[in-house]
């Protein structure tokens, strides 16, 4: 009966994944639409910790090369497969689209 306990003690421990701290990093944006997209990825088995402050900062930096005073999110995040298998998908991609706040300087 222990070994049983043991054997879905640690299943439970391995399918629970790992609290994974992730990044955001720059993937798009468009200057004349004052818009910035942030990315973080994760694998399959991990829970991804992201600090939103990270990528508002982040957002923030990218917009004012622009000339723009800052960044904000705006709209839900969106989550695609990056790689797949026949198990389901393995990595995903999130994105957060931000909208450069301020007057552009020219």
């Amino acid at each position: 009966m222990k070994k049983q306990i043991m054997v879905f003690l640690a299943a439970a421990i391995l399918l629970s994944g790992c609290a994974t701290p992730k990044e955001f990093y720059a993937t798009g944006g468009s200057r004349s639409d004052g818009t910035v997209k942030l990315s973080y990825e994760y694998g399959g088995f991990e829970k991804p910790i992201v600090d939103p402050n990270q990528g508002a900062q982040l957002a923030a930096s990218k917009c004012a090369v622009w000339g723009y005073t800052g960044a904000e999110a705006f709209g839900a995040a969106e989550q695609s497969c990056v790689f797949a298998n026949g198990y389901g998908c393995q990595r995903f991609r999130v994105t957060v689209e931000y909208q450069c706040t301020g007057s552009p300087s020219r």
